[in-house]
């Protein structure tokens, strides 16, 4: 734009849909929130691309402290789509900002930012301007991504080779997918749901400045004999009728082996025996889990002829009604 010309005014706190003072927890979720329903791959409103460029910009300023404080100078008063120059000694106050425009000689384009946002914090040329001002350097947005590890690296740690898609921001301002191979180092008793942070792996930074970081969620994968419930392991251990009545001893899986318990004469479905510190190990300091072997008497589905006579003997026999108990 030419210097001196009106611009339009662009409130980004209306544009993102929170108050002046929200905080920087508040601003980023509002981002997310409205970047997913705007996004131009999945939206389907008629100006979903120029509301998601609009969403950028806004989240651009707002999340930068300095960026933001310079904007909160300009006052509360204005109203989005007014006529706006910037006031006098601008240049002053926003110095670190303040210069040539985006994508003017020896300097890159910012992304299509508008010229509202380019007047106010336009992109130094590779040194100091003429006002003074340091380049416009920003770090990048952090990126977080989701994986899912065996309980057995959460019980001896583990290092990984995954190939994940990482969310980026194309040149174009869109969002993209890249697939990424990265070396995980997975601590023996991560948490289900604790982050992992992959340093210099988010989103790339601009004017050359570094890049965000990748975090990457935990989850813990299904598992064939185990459920975790936080450190607690459960498993489902199936025993015959005479077992549950008569008590013996049977053998039960760990994460780390095969362990022998007892099972007390007179057992139930669904009663529990528990093997301390078996479950999943917790950081230092903390107390391991356990391992519930949860008991599930199983019937036999064929018998033989001499089979069924012992069982309509044992009936007959039985004074034992369970209904009645």
């Amino acid at each position: 734009m030419i210097r001196g010309v009106p611009l339009e005014y662009k409130d980004y706190y209306q544009i993102l849909g929170v108050a002046r003072d929200a905080d920087a927890g508040a601003i980023k979720s509002a981002y997310r929130k409205m970047a997913r329903k705007y996004h131009p791959d999945v939206s389907k409103e008629a100006n979903a691309e120029d509301r998601f460029k609009d969403l950028q910009e806004a989240y651009e300023v707002l999340k930068d402290p300095e960026k933001r404080r310079a904007y909160d100078q300009l006052g509360s008063n204005w109203r989005a789509g007014q006529d706006f120059r910037p006031p006098p000694g601008w240049e002053n106050f926003a110095g670190g900002f303040a210069g040539g425009h985006a994508g003017s000689a020896g300097g890159p384009d910012i992304g299509g930012f508008s010229d509202f946002f380019e007047e106010l914090f336009a992109q130094q040329r590779g040194r100091r301007g003429a006002h003074g001002g340091a380049p416009f350097r920003t770090r990048g947005e952090d990126s977080e991504a989701e994986i899912q590890i065996p309980l057995e690296d959460v019980l001896h740690g583990a290092k990984r080779e995954i190939s994940l898609e990482v969310p980026v921001h194309g040149p174009d301002g869109r969002m993209y997918r890249e697939r990424r191979q990265l070396s995980v180092k997975i601590p023996a008793g991560i948490a289900e749901g604790q982050r992992l942070r992959m340093s210099g792996q988010g989103q790339p930074g601009q004017g050359g400045g570094p890049n965000g970081d990748l975090y990457l969620r935990v989850r813990y994968a299904p598992h064939p004999q185990f459920r975790a419930e936080g450190k607690d392991l459960y498993h489902d251990l199936p025993i015959s009728p005479w077992e549950a009545v008569l008590g013996a001893s049977v053998s039960v899986p760990t994460l780390d082996g095969q362990l022998r318990v007892k099972v007390p004469a007179g057992s139930s479905s669904g009663q529990k025996l528990r093997l301390g510190a078996k479950g999943l190990p917790a950081p230092k300091g903390d107390k391991a889990g356990d391992l519930y072997a949860v008991l599930q008497i199983v019937a036999p589905k064929q018998i033989s002829e001499a089979e069924k006579a012992l069982w309509e003997r044992l009936a007959a026999e039985s004074s034992f009604r369970p209904r009645n108990e």
